[in-house]
């Protein structure tokens, strides 16, 4: 069968692939557009298997915020460099995986991937499509949801770093400053009750450690001990922090102040917690020079 420029478009226009992978897939098939799509989503996810091992730490957070301003859905979408994340192909994918994210029978990262997209496909597979298509890793990481009775606002920096906060009391304006205050200065939780016990331990361990070793007696240790327990609790939770507008004033006395309390809040910033490799462009060159 002959391969006209009309196939090869049409299956372009199906698949997203480039034009001479589009030709070759329909050569080996003998024109039958079906078998060309199902070869080419077979060597599709063969490569996405191959990519999947590399670092994806670049990409962006996408939040949306639905129900009246009640619920609201956070999610981190990572490719391997900057470039990728500001391409059409990974905008387009991930405004279609919030519109997944945002379906109410999807609570979790797990549930989010295996979630239909509009052409039916899951989002995972949709995910190792774009993989094959554009050459680089791409996950879907992360994903949050919160809210219910109360005002869930959002805050996002660029798009790498996101923020949701839900609001009891207050105003839309009061947590937008709340919002950008978390994106700023990184609290772990809202208040010292919701610090974990195995995160306080540690701290405590070091802190013992430390103070021993000003060979103080111990009743003077264990006093150096609380102090510095209770200003790292005020460094790590919400409610004991400077105000970032406002530094006079702790975020848990604005609040009073606005008859409102902070119920919850997520924090996400790009590629945290992932291991990025490192390269020196001059070490590289040396080696070649010495190899």
């Amino acid at each position: 069968m002959a391969i006209t420029a009309a196939l090869v478009k049409e299956l372009r226009d199906r698949t997203g692939a480039g034009m001479m992978e589009c030709k070759k897939a329909l050569v080996e098939t003998n024109g039958d557009i079906d078998a060309a799509i199902d070869a080419m989503r077979k060597s599709g996810l063969a490569k996405a298997d191959k990519k999947s091992g590399r670092v994806a730490a670049e990409g962006v957070i996408g939040i949306q915020i639905s129900d009246g301003g009640k619920q609201g859905v956070m999610v981190e979408i990572n490719s391997e460099t900057d470039f990728v994340s500001k391409g059409d192909d990974f905008k387009g994918f991930v405004t279609a995986v919030m519109q997944c994210a945002s379906q109410d029978g999807v609570q979790d990262i797990e549930g989010l991937q295996a979630a239909a997209m509009d052409n039916g496909d899951s989002v995972d597979n949709n995910r190792q499509a774009l993989v094959a298509k554009i050459g680089e890793n791409i996950q879907v990481r992360r994903m949050a949801k919160i809210g219910g009775d109360n005002l869930v606002i959002s805050y996002l920096h660029g798009d790498r770093i996101g923020v949701m906060v839900e609001l009891k009391g207050g105003d839309e304006a009061l947590g937008k400053d709340i919002a950008m205050h978390v994106a700023a200065s990184r609290p772990v939780c809202v208040n010292a009750e919701d610090v974990p016990a195995e995160v306080l331990e540690k701290e405590k361990e070091i802190f013992i450690a430390q103070a021993r070793e000003s060979g103080k007696p111990d009743n003077i240790i264990e006093k150096m001990i609380e102090g510095r327990m209770r200003k790292y609790l005020s460094e790590i939770t919400l409610l004991g922090q400077p105000f970032v507008k406002e530094p006079d004033l702790t975020v848990e006395k604005l609040l009073a102040s606005k008859g409102a309390e902070v119920v919850s809040f997520v924090r996400m910033e790009v590629g945290e917690g992932i291991e990025k490799k490192t390269e020196n462009f001059a070490d590289e060159v040396m080696a070649q020079v010495k190899g």
